[in-house]
């Protein structure tokens, strides 16, 4: 292997490899082209995301309900306890207590799950009774109005107890002392722990959860079940036009499909619409194009036969003169074919329209047409006004369009004519005009709406021609929201040669900077 075979195998396996930068660029570009999104999944995730996020709320709310379920009706047994209890305190010989036999103990702590507590205090806080370890109720909570029971929770040898207490009034058995204005309240609480209510708060979340277990699938289920069959119209429209010919471009039928479709399949329509009669379009202009072009091709191959017949050499230069006529002649008609079908495809999506200065254009046009004046001994002209015509458009395009009025007015104008290229501006309106004044035949009333129509000739013409060069103009015209108008010469006075003015009108770009200077 020679050294240039091996770097250029070098070079090719290095574009190849995944460090190469352009294939680094396509490999991380070509996921990105393949991700479709679908229809049916973002609704399921609409759907199912909120659900299994509020899922876990409900758990935890059905949780705290449960708890507060559970909590009242042994909350209503603790306060019958510390009530009960409450009854049992008395002062005896100037001393508190609490008189209850073992039984009555017994039964005060009788619980087959909990751990039950109690405890009394004297109003100086002294013990009474009961188990000395119990918490006392918040500082808080010293205010309390006697009699009413309260409930408090804390934490009793390591275990976490619901307490209810009550504060008893002394007082009554006082009565004609001078303390008896003054506050005598005993505490008395009972406690228990909490083994029931969490056992009880248990049963309820898993009688209300264990349904949601069952309930969930099922809701799924429904729900994909749902959104196949709300989305069923979506597979059989694609169905339908799956099964059209290639060639069927009919509108497709709205009433068969839901209301939200409809939008879509009218937008489709729509584009139905457009797409046939560009393809009609098209058709016409390829029929059209073949038909014109049979003259000059058949013209071609007769003179050319004819010159291979001839033996004179007078007869044949006069045969190959015919030949380049014909092939000029077929070379201008694939330009305006050429040039038509650019114009017809030329969108502003494709291309954006700039601001340009008309009257700057129009002169560059017109130089590159003096040398075929000169040829036809024909006065070509240009007039401009002293101030910049800013308009937006496709330069291009705008050339093709004057190009074409300049050079018909050139073949319809006879020698020692005049042709004047003209662009003016109506400031108020704000409207730019560009005319095209020749000295020729010009075009009668009747005749004016025709000749914007591909390959139409006027009757008695002999000037030589395809008649494109007004459909190309109007096409462009229209493109650029502009109008056509075709008039008679008002500067020419011969009735045989009454001279045609074509003027075309635009609208001007507005600027405020060009506003001023005008003014």
């Amino acid at each position: 292997m020679s050294d240039a075979q091996r770097l250029d195998a070098n070079a090719r396996a290095a574009s190849d490899s995944p460090s190469h930068p352009d294939h680094a660029e396509s490999v991380a570009t070509e996921p990105e082209e393949r991700i479709q999104r679908s229809l049916f999944g973002e609704i399921l995730d609409w759907m199912l995301v909120p659900l299994l996020l509020l899922w876990p709320m409900s758990i935890a709310i059905t949780y705290l309900v449960a708890k507060s379920i559970a909590n009242h009706p042994f909350d209503r047994a603790l306060d019958d306890r510390v009530t009960v209890l409450a009854q049992q305190v008395k002062e005896v010989n100037g001393k508190l207590a609490a008189p209850l036999s073992s039984s009555a103990r017994d039964i005060l702590r009788a619980d087959d799950v909990d751990n039950v507590y109690f405890q009394v205090l004297g109003p100086r806080g002294e013990y009474v009774d009961g188990d000395r370890d119990l918490p006392s109720p918040p500082a808080e909570d010293d205010k309390v109005p006697t009699g009413s029971v309260q409930f408090h929770n804390n934490t009793m040898r390591g275990t976490e107890v619901r307490v209810a207490y009550v504060y008893v009034d002394l007082r009554r058995n006082r009565m004609g002392r001078a303390a008896l204005k003054e506050p005598y309240l005993a505490l008395v609480q009972v406690g228990e722990t909490l083994d029931k209510r969490a056992h009880l708060a248990n049963e309820i979340i898993k009688g209300v959860i264990l349904p949601q277990f069952i309930i969930l699938p099922i809701a799924l289920a429904l729900v994909w079940f749902a959104l196949s069959r709300g989305l069923s119209p979506l597979a059989e429209l694609q169905q339908r036009i799956r099964a059209r010919r290639p060639d069927d471009l009919s509108p497709i039928e709205s009433g068969q499909v839901p209301e939200e479709i409809s939008p879509l399949v009218r937008s489709l329509n729509d584009m139905l619409e457009r797409l046939s009669q560009s393809i009609e379009m098209q058709k016409r202009f390829i029929a059209d194009a073949a038909h014109q072009m049979k003259t000059p091709l058949a013209g071609m191959r007769m003179q050319s036969e004819l010159a291979m017949r001839e033996t004179s050499q007078a007869e044949i230069r006069r045969s190959l003169e015919q030949l380049s006529k014909s092939s000029e002649s077929a070379t201008r008609l694939v330009n305006q074919l050429l040039a038509l079908a650019r114009a017809e495809n030329q969108t502003p999506e494709a291309k954006p329209f700039v601001p340009l200065e008309l009257s700057e254009l129009a002169r560059k046009v017109v130089q590159d047409w003096v040398q075929p004046s000169f040829t036809r001994r024909i006065d070509l002209g240009f007039e401009q006004p002293g101030h910049p015509i800013m308009v937006r458009g496709n330069p291009v395009m705008l050339r093709e369009l004057l190009s074409n009025l300049i050079d018909n007015a050139l073949h319809y104008t006879p020698e020692g004519g005049s042709v004047t290229v003209r662009v003016r501006a109506d400031v108020v309106d704000g409207f730019a005009f560009l005319e095209v004044e020749d000295t020729g035949p010009g075009i009668p009333a009747a005749e004016r709406g025709h000749v914007f129509e591909r390959f139409y000739r006027i009757l008695g013409s002999n000037a030589e021609g395809s008649g494109l060069g007004l459909s190309i103009v109007r096409e462009i015209a229209q493109q650029h929201d502009a109008s056509v108008e075709i008039l008679n010469n008002p500067h020419s006075h011969d009735p045989k040669f009454p001279g045609c003015l074509v003027r075309v009108c635009m609208h001007m770009e507005q600027r405020p900077e060009f506003i001023e200077d005008i003014g």
